[in-house]
């Protein structure tokens, strides 16, 4: 069984409850970076540890939070050794609007695991986006790159949409079944 590590930054709550469903998927430990944007004393640690490292963040303005970034910027330790190369990567993201430019937030992530030298996993999971698609569906939101999410921002962490929950789970249990065949 891989080691599945779960690092993320929620803002509202509504993408702490996404990495909890990534998480549960995985069998990972979650990683929670503060409101200062910074790790649990024993973070690195346990970054370096991993087998496979999962990436969230809710998308503001665009990209990710300052506090994600603050995280990214100090993983440059790791990255000037190579410390994490071919370790499994992967990303998820939250917004209040159903576009959100969520994408560009999940690239922000891809480009940060190709830094590190990192294998990248998409969800793979199809889309739901027949005319008969409700918006509870898996993958409602048709994204290959990471899993995505939409809150309205005048909702609570408690009323985030089953379907975006469970299309979490789905693609934290992939990344843990991708990281594990990578495993020794």
């Amino acid at each position: 069984m891989a080691k599945v590590i779960v690092v993320y930054h929620s803002g509202y709550g509504h993408t702490q409850r996404m990495a909890e469903a990534v998480a549960a998927g995985a069998g990972a430990t979650l990683l929670p970076i503060d409101a200062a944007g910074n790790l649990p004393a024993d973070g690195w640690d346990t970054l370096n540890a991993a087998d496979a490292i999962i990436m969230g963040s809710p998308t503001y303005m665009g990209s990710v939070s300052w506090q994600f970034k603050k995280f990214a910027d100090e993983s440059s330790k790791p990255w000037f050794t190579q410390q994490w190369q071919d370790k499994v990567f992967a990303g998820f993201t939250n917004s209040a609007s159903l576009s959100g430019d969520k994408l560009s937030t999940l690239h922000y992530m891809f480009t940060l695991a190709m830094q590190h030298s990192a294998i990248w996993v998409g969800t793979g999971l199809m889309p739901s986006n027949t005319k008969a698609a409700q918006r509870n569906d898996v993958n409602y939101i048709g994204s290959f790159s990471g899993a995505m999410a939409q809150s309205p921002s005048d909702s609570s962490p408690d009323e985030m949409p089953p379907g975006d929950l469970e299309t979490a789970r789905l693609f934290g249990k992939r990344v843990a079944e991708v990281a594990a065949k990578f495993k020794d």
